[in-house]
């Protein structure tokens, strides 16, 4: 208690000072004036009992320290001292303050923004209650698309009903596409995208509606009353947010739908799930409605409380060979087989080493930013040494002297920190609004206060870094040759000189190290851009089409009939516009959503596991020649092959090299879909998923003879997309007034899509490689151009004994390529190793790449060589007799 109160009337007195410092000027006076006039009455002078007094005082002004360490706080005392010094020392070099300070922006800023996507995308836990428990259940592998990876509705009942290791199990429907449904009503139809989910796969989340309720059981049901919950965005951006939207009847499709709900503004379905998807609401899966489409659900559980991953898997391979799909068929092998993904791994694990080389990259940003500073101070040192040598003479120990050269690099550091607080804050809204970019939980990133704490480290970090060097040079150094030498360069030496060549040299070896990386995977997004897609993306764009209700009374045929029509004219006018060059309608289009269902030659018998699932496009005549696909032996559809006509059917190459090894495939008979087809034609290979993937099986159909889930209008034209939009627009709502104002998309922006995530990281590891490259240069630029400085007196005697301009010029030009040939080879050694730890990364492009390491060799080299010309030029510009005379 009494070291408390201690610490509290300290604390008191400090925030008291003047008032203190008032009252112990007036006790002294006090006590001199009684002694001087004890003196004056033992009869000294006025003048000799004053001087009396105060030698037997001891000294006034080490009296009043004395009380202000006895009564304060002393170290805080000499913090604002330093803080206050530094302040005008700073203010007073502005220029480089203003430098200092924006490369540490720079740098922290990087370093933040980086880190809030790290945090976001693999730290962070999901945003769900206990997400630990929740599991990704996976159906063999991802190989064939969506359809691997789900289940069946019979499937799903199946696992429910006989799992004990998961208090729940839930889904969604995996193949819902963007814009699938219509808003009725206020005007002309707007486009929504709408997602089925399981009645309890909210609960199972552990998400709660803001307003309203989740589904109900009945809900489920076929035939019962339709029903949506609304997204929070959705319901801000169409209701303004206003709560009465709940219960209200909306028309989807004209079919009228209650809204039951809204969800809160933490459930983003798309950044979990579907990484660039917008979902604008939700419904409850039917389940007999969706049972003849095979596997259509992905599956998501919740394990319970004290069951691990490890035993729900072991239960699970007992549970799935006994599934009545495997028993009914054995000639598919093992379909349906359990594999669980912690649902945090499947949602980002697949981008952990891609990001933790990205953090690794913008940590040797900060790196070359402490090794620039240092050398900056260094510098600064060096000029101020005799200023430290009057301080040291003055009393000034060195732990002071340090202390000083700390506090300067933490004000330094803390103004940094701000700047690079804001950058930060900057990339962090702009990656947040980026939805072309496919990286889940992108939209979560935000400065927060993780980040605002992981800020203050890394400034803290760097401050300790880049202020310890110079500081340490300072604590070892002879401060008295401050005073005894004269000259400009006082306090330099040989092993400053060294110490700062180091520092250049780790730099240019750290930039080294970038380039390499940055180059690798530039060189590899390059190969990914130059895959032949299988198709022309260029001059392509979609638009989705709304196609006239048709009567639900209609059989299958007079249906399939009046669709084909429908498609026909759609396809036909399409082809009539000024402009068009080809038309064509697909249910769906290749690197967006994915089905496949099963093909296999008519009669013949396979071995388990012999077929793979086989990627499935419905499709209209014109679409191969809208898509840029090729048609490699037989022919295209045509409107012949209508509903009355024999089922037909385009294989790609890959499924003829296993169908039909050595064999024509033309007239062959398939079974696809459950229907006997006939191969009429054999298409090139196209990338399905992403341009890094293989091809796979795929499979086209005719929309006559295979209902389509969906439509969308493939156009090929040389006009520009912008100015066809409208009249595109027009066309269709002619043909049905309630098509939905919806966008001519380019087919590029599939394509840019699929390669987004890796088009992010090269994008960000190449700046952060042009930012390490800059300060490089701007380091070798700090120590040739220090160097010519204090050689200046040297430079001028050569000179005056004959020393050509350019033989001086050489000479500087000389030293500086010798600093970055150490530099650049020690990099490569280091490039070397880390270019195996991202080799994973790479597409095409192996990880010692010589045309990637010798491009860094070339680039270093122009820049060092451009740093050092500038100084080079100065000194041999330097005139003798103005260097002599100035000495």
């Amino acid at each position: 208690m009494g070291a408390m109160r201690e610490a509290v009337a300290r604390i008191k007195s400090f925030f008291a000072k003047e008032e203190r410092d008032a009252d112990l000027e007036a006790e002294l006076e006090t006590h001199l004036e009684l002694a001087v006039e004890d003196n004056m009455r033992e009869g000294m002078s006025a003048e000799e009992a004053k001087r009396q007094a105060l030698i037997r005082f001891g000294g006034v002004q080490q009296a009043r320290e004395q009380q202000r360490v006895a009564r304060g706080l002393p170290w805080l005392d000499v913090l604002l001292q330093d803080l206050r010094y530094t302040l005008r020392t700073l203010g007073r070099e502005r220029a480089f303050t203003i430098v200092a300070v924006l490369i540490l922006g720079l740098g922290i800023g990087a370093n933040v923004a980086v880190f809030s996507v790290v945090d976001t995308v693999l730290l962070r836990p999901l945003p769900f209650a206990q997400p630990q428990q929740l599991v990704r259940i996976l159906s063999k592998n991802m190989k064939g698309g969506e359809s691997t990876a789900t289940f069946s509705t019979d499937a799903v009942q199946e696992i429910q009903d006989r799992n004990k290791s998961f208090q729940s199990i839930t889904g969604y429907f995996a193949f819902s596409g963007p814009d699938n449904l219509k808003l009725m009503g206020n005007g002309q139809p707007k486009p929504v995208t709408e997602l089925d989910v399981m009645g309890n796969f909210f609960t199972t989340l552990g998400v709660q509606p803001i307003l309203g309720r989740l589904f109900t059981l009945e809900e489920t049901l076929q035939h019962s009353r339709p029903v949506v919950v609304l997204s929070y965005n959705f319901w801000k951006r169409q209701y303004g947010g206003k709560p009465e939207v709940v219960g209200q009847v909306i028309r989807l499709n004209d079919v009228p739908v209650t809204v039951i709900g809204v969800l809160p503004d933490t459930f983003d379905f798309g950044s979990v799930f579907s990484p660039g998807a917008r979902m604008d609401m939700f419904g409850p899966v039917i389940p007999q409605d969706i049972r003849e489409e095979g596997n259509t659900i992905a599956l998501v559980g919740r394990l319970k409380p004290g069951v691990t991953m490890a035993q729900g898997q072991a239960e699970a391979d007992l549970i799935f060979p006994k599934l009545e799909f495997n028993v009914q068929h054995p000639e598919y092998g093992s379909a349906y087989t359990a594999r669980f993904l912690e649902l945090k791994d499947f949602v980002s694990g697949k981008l952990r080493r891609s990001l933790i080389v990205l953090w690794c990259a913008v940590g040797m940003i900060l790196l070359i930013v402490c090794v620039n500073l240092s050398n900056l101070l260094l510098s600064r040192a060096a000029a101020r040494s005799k200023e430290f040598a009057l301080r040291s003479a003055l009393g000034a120990g060195r732990g002071r002297l340090v202390r000083q050269l700390l506090t300067e690099s933490f004000v330094l550091s803390s103004a940094g920190a701000l700047l690079g607080l804001a950058i930060a804050w900057s990339l962090a809204a702009y990656l947040a609004h980026q939805g072309s970019i496919a990286l889940p939980l992108l939209s979560s990133v935000r400065i927060d206060g993780i980040a605002l704490t992981w800020t203050v480290l890394i400034a803290m970090t760097t401050a300790l870094i880049f202020g310890l060097v110079p500081g340490m040079k300072i604590a070892a150094g002879n401060l008295q040759d401050g005073l005894k030498d004269g000259g400009h360069g006082s306090g330099t030496g040989a092993k400053r000189e060294r110490l700062r060549s180091t520092l250049v040299i780790s730099e240019v070896a750290l930039a080294c190290i970038l380039l390499v990386g940055a180059g690798l995977l530039l060189r590899s997004f390059m190969k990914v851009l130059d895959v032949d897609l299988g198709f022309e993306p260029s001059r392509a764009a979609a638009i989705s089409v709304d196609m006239k209700p048709i009567p639900r009374t209609a059989d299958r045929k007079t249906f399939e009939t009046i669709q084909w029509a429908q498609w026909q004219e759609v396809v036909h006018r399409a082809e009539a516009l000024p402009g068009v060059e080809a038309a064509g309608i697909a249910d769906s289009l290749p690197m967006s959503r994915n089905r496949s269902w099963g093909v296999s030659v008519k009669g013949r018998e396979y071995k388990k596991d012999e077929l793979e699932a086989t990627f499935v496009y419905i499709v209209s005549p014109g679409y191969m020649r809208a898509m840029g696909l090729h048609v490699l032996k037989g022919r295209d559809f045509t409107w012949e092959d209508g509903p009355s006509s024999d089922g037909a059917i385009l294989i790609n190459e890959t499924i003829a090299k296993h169908l039909f090894p050595g064999e024509d495939p033309l007239g062959r008979m398939v079974q696809a879909g459950g229907d006997d087809k006939r191969v009429i034609g054999v298409v090139a290979d196209m990338r399905e998923t992403s341009a890094e993937g293989d091809a796979g099986w795929q499979m086209y159909l005719p929309a006559s003879q295979d209902g389509p889930e969906g439509a969308q209008l493939v156009i090929r034209t040389k006009l520009p997309q912008a100015a066809l939009s409208a009249t595109l627009m027009t066309m269709l709502r002619q043909i049905n007034p309630d098509q939905p104002a919806v966008e001519l998309k380019p087919i590029q922006n599939l394509v840019d899509h699929a390669t987004s995530p890796r088009r992010f990281f090269v994008y960000l590891v190449s700046v952060f490689a042009a930012l390490g490259l800059f300060l490089a240069a701007l380091g070798i630029y700090g120590v040739i151009s220090y160097s010519v400085t204090q050689r200046t007196q040297e430079i001028g005697i050569r000179m005056a004994l004959g020393a050509t301009m350019a033989r001086v010029k050489w000479d500087v030009i000389a030293t500086t390529l010798k600093l970055a040939a150490i530099g650049i080879v020690l990099g490569t050694v280091g490039s070397i190793a880390a270019s195996h730890l991202i080799s994973s990364l790479l597409f095409g492009t192996e990880s010692t790449d010589p045309v990637t390491f010798l491009a860094m060799v070339l680039v270093l080299g122009t820049v060092a060589l451009l740093a050092g010309y500038v100084p080079a030029r100065r000194a041999s510009r330097i005139d003798p007799m103005v260097a002599l005379r100035n000495n």
